[in-house]
């Protein structure tokens, strides 16, 4: 796991020289501290090199400050000891033990909710950077064919997706790598279309979802608020998973029964709720 120290890795980023290199040093056998310690309070680092240094030691994808900028939305890259990516970490760990038993069939996880604005987005797009830095593939879905975002916080274009492809209308490669996380892929959901739902209703979508699943570790689907039409109920059919999200002091509680009745009877796994308070 640690290919090289963390004295080296913050050496090379801050581009430190032998004389600053050896008065850190110094400083660190005379306290007794760390090598990054010792760096930040001499002021030839800081607290965010330490921070980087120490995730490129132990492979853990954060956001980059010479890279490309995240959205802020991204907590578990951008503040990944916050609250809220302690939260997403916490989900993520429920999650992999609901989902993935010995004894189960692999499946797709949807995530839904009642309404726009509970954050559906926001924690589809930080479980999937999650489920990514435990490493292997993870593939993130766009199926909200209504209001989509995922291309918009990933910085990725949207000019074709799972639209096309369910429309017959893919001409070229519509899975996305994201640049920054490795083992993280994004379908987007392309052009919004006027027949979302029988779209996601057409045998089409099941048997992607099926081929998705079987290559990939994770596949995470985003999904259309359910005030605005049975997908969200369809598309968790289709993958045989479901977690329920709902936002504190919004949702009004028949709404979420609503949505979990309209779960009933069909072959979906509830694995359980989740409720957004940011």
């Amino acid at each position: 796991m640690h290919d090289r120290s963390i004295g080296d890795l913050i050496r090379d980023a801050r581009n430190l020289s032998a004389a600053e290199v050896e008065k850190v040093l110094a400083y660190q056998r005379q306290h007794g501290v760390r090598f990054g310690e010792a760096a930040v309070t001499l002021g030839l680092a800081s607290p965010e090199d330490v921070l980087s240094a120490l995730a490129q030691q132990f492979h853990y994808p954060l956001a980059s400050s010479d890279g490309p900028r995240a959205s802020p939305e991204l907590v578990t890259l951008v503040q990944p000891f916050s609250r809220q990516a302690e939260a997403i970490r916490a989900a993520r760990s429920q999650v992999t033990m609901r989902l993935h038993r010995p004894d189960s069939v692999r499946q797709a996880l949807a995530v839904i909710s009642p309404d726009r604005g509970d954050g559906k987005t926001y924690f589809t797009a930080n479980l999937a950077v999650s489920l990514a830095q435990l490493g292997g593939r993870t593939l993130l879905v766009d199926a909200d064919l209504r209001s989509p975002r995922q291309h918009e916080v990933f910085g990725v274009p949207n000019t074709a997706g799972l639209s096309s492809l369910l429309s017959g209308r893919a001409e070229s490669q519509v899975i996305q790598s994201v640049e920054g996380v490795p083992g993280l892929f994004v379908l987007p959901s392309g052009p919004i279309p006027p027949n979302p739902l029988e779209l996601i209703e057409r045998p089409a979508f099941g048997l992607l979802v099926r081929e998705l699943v079987s290559k990939f570790d994770h596949v995470v689907l985003d999904t259309a608020a359910a005030a605005h039409g049975a997908d969200a109920s369809v598309v968790a059919g289709k993958c045989g998973a479901a977690i329920v999200l709902t936002r504190k002091d919004q949702n009004r509680v028949d709404a979420l029964q609503e949505l979990v009745a309209s779960l009933t009877g069909s072959p979906v796994q509830l694995l359980g709720a989740v409720v957004n308070e940011f």
